[in-house]
């Protein structure tokens, strides 16, 4: 019996309705709606398949049911029903395709090894074939990839991938299990990585952060500092210290040219440096309070926890407008790493082999001649990066509404998770009341009859052959007292917030479902509990998401790398507690 088929006959035996079980279980009706259809299942070990093994004993208890429902029972029931080897292979293919990335291994060498026909291992990478014995083949495929991974020194590149040290496992046969158990889990931890990153964006507040660190008191220094012409650093210590003085060359100079940065050097043992840590973001506070802009190309060619964690802490800077991230595309070379750094002042360049950081080497240079080489260098490598984000704030207003308007004339699927019902399908009359109601400025309450309209050619134009799906909350009065829901702005850049009353919500929501009922393409979902309270998520599917935080500051950030997308189109949603 299907997953689906499943919950709805333990619905139907317990004569309960969804709307009970959601409430008794904590998870969102749209949830279960979505688990009932069989549109999706929760995860084989997931918070949310043991909450609805939970809710259906908690419920059978109050309804004489309790001697044939246990907790273990009920799990063990809903676990069999699972599709497991489908979704597991799924995901599994997946991973193969981003471990062959990660480590350079070619389909033909691939099939050498395993005694497979090439063409018959990229029908089952492309998902155009399944093998008879799925376990037998991702075994044979991790065998392979830890028995050359082994050999070629990237023994500590495997354990970042997996996640545990390289002390850990002893035998070539321990790297094989944490490979398989990663290949068949890796997508699940995929996405609360990206839940747990979008939690910490929803409740960043920048002005918090910037008094936090004093931003506003970061003295540009004006003293002279001497560095020699050219110096060279040797060692882990003095490699510190050249980055260190890298800095401290930029922020004296009068040069207002954009510092390029680009690094796929070893960061675990700088890292555990914590002083080290404090002075370089020390040099970046400085450079931004300069005025200076920056551009980043990251190293992503890591576990993807690492790198949503390695995101996370760039936010605040993200945040500033001043910085343009980048990715270099394709497979990266996983043994001779580099550094190069370069401002309008210095340019800082290395190379370690991996493996072998403490006999790095750093060549500083503030000679004109070598500083205007270094930056071709850099225009070159900007050449070949891609945007690893596109980032929007009110200077960029005018681009980012071009951006969606371009957008709605392409093809594909949309879905929105909102924290309040969207503008488009408010009436002009309701917006006009609510604006009133709230003394907004006549420039500002412009500015959002401006996007409203915007917006609904957009949708109107979307519409016309893709589908959109809306999740938002519809939350009771009660729920709405405490925690009143406030109006989407952040299209129009507006960081004020203006907060609905309980008949106006009610009343936008009414419009929604109009608005759905005249549009066949487009459906509204609904969740007890807001996702979020400052953060929208727009996905085009397999194109783009969009992160759009409200205030502090209004801001937008339109994600098309692949791997993150695909995260974010499965992520578990944190649903807020009120």
């Amino acid at each position: 019996m299907k997953f689906c088929d499943r919950l709805n006959l333990y619905i139907e035996t317990l004569g309960c309705s969804a709307k009970t079980l959601s409430a008794v279980s904590g998870i969102s009706d749209a949830a279960i709606s979505r688990y009932r259809s069989g549109e999706r299942e929760p995860g084989r070990d997931s918070e949310q398949l043991l909450r609805l093994a939970q809710g259906i004993c908690a419920i059978a208890a109050e309804s004489d049911y309790s001697p044939g429902f246990s907790e273990g029972e009920v799990l063990c029931t809903l676990r069999a029903s699972l599709h497991t080897e489908k979704s597991d292979f799924d995901s599994a293919v997946q991973n193969l395709k981003n471990l062959l990335t990660a480590f350079g291994i070619s389909y033909a060498e691939l099939s050498r090894a395993m005694n497979f026909d090439a063409s018959y291992l990229s029908r089952v990478c492309s998902g155009q074939r399944k093998p008879a014995n799925t376990e037998e083949f991702i075994t044979q495929v991790c065998r392979y990839v830890t028995r050359r991974c082994l050999k070629n020194d990237q023994k500590e590149a495997l354990c970042a991938l997996v996640g545990t040290s390289a002390e850990q496992p002893t035998k070539p046969e321990h790297y094989t299990a944490l490979l398989m158990e990663w290949l068949c889990t890796a997508k699940q931890r995929d996405a609360e990585s990206v839940s747990k990153f979008l939690a910490h964006l929803d409740t960043f507040d920048l002005n918090e952060y910037i008094e936090a660190i004093h931003f506003e008191e970061i003295k540009v220094p004006s003293l002279p500092f001497r560095l020699p012409a050219s110096r060279n650093y040797y060692g882990i210590e003095e490699m510190k210290q050249g980055e260190l003085d890298f800095f401290k060359a930029t922020a004296l100079s009068k040069s207002a040219a954009p510092v390029f940065m680009c690094s796929d050097m070893p960061m675990a043992d700088m890292a555990e440096d914590l002083d080290f840590g404090k002075k370089w973001m020390f040099g970046i506070a400085v450079a931004l309070r300069k005025g200076l802009h920056l551009d980043i190309i990251h190293n992503i060619d890591r576990p993807f926890e690492e790198m949503m964690l390695g995101l996370e802490s760039w936010i605040p800077i993200y945040m500033t407008g001043q910085v343009s991230p980048y990715y270099l595309k394709g497979v990266q070379n996983t043994v001779y790493c580099h550094f190069h750094y370069v401002s309008g002042a210095a340019a800082l360049t290395g190379e370690c082999i991996n493996g072998f950081h403490e006999d790095g080497h750093y060549h500083f240079t503030n000679n004109r001649e070598e500083v205007q080489h270094s930056r071709r260098i850099a225009d070159h490598l900007l050449q070949k990066a891609q945007p690893l984000m596109e980032i929007y704030k009110a200077p960029q207003a005018d681009l980012f509404r071009a951006f969606l308007k371009n957008d709605a004339a392409t093809v594909g699927a949309r879905q929105n998770i909102l924290s309040a019902p969207p503008l488009y399908t408010m009436p002009e009359d309701l917006l006009g009341r609510i604006l009133k109601r709230s003394g907004m400025s006549t420039a500002d309450a412009e500015s959002i009859n401006a996007t409203l309209k915007q917006q609904t050619e957009n949708i109107e134009q979307i519409l016309t052959v893709n589908t959109v799906i809306d999740e938002l909350p519809h939350v009771s009065e009660e729920a709405f007292r405490a925690s009143p829901l406030t109006l989407s702005l952040s299209n129009a850049f507006i960081e004020n917030t203006v907060t609905y009353t309980y008949e106006e919500y009610t009343a936008h929501l009414k419009a929604t479902k109009i608005f759905a009922e005249q549009h066949l393409n487009y459906t509204v979902r609904f969740a007890e509990k807001p996702a979020f309270r400052n953060i929208q998520i727009q996905i085009h599917e397999n194109e783009w998401v969009m992160l759009s935080k409200s205030k502090a500051p209004a801001i937008h950030f339109v994600i098309r790398h692949s791997k993150m997308l695909s995260a974010f189109q499965n992520m578990i949603l944190p649903y807020v507690e009120d």
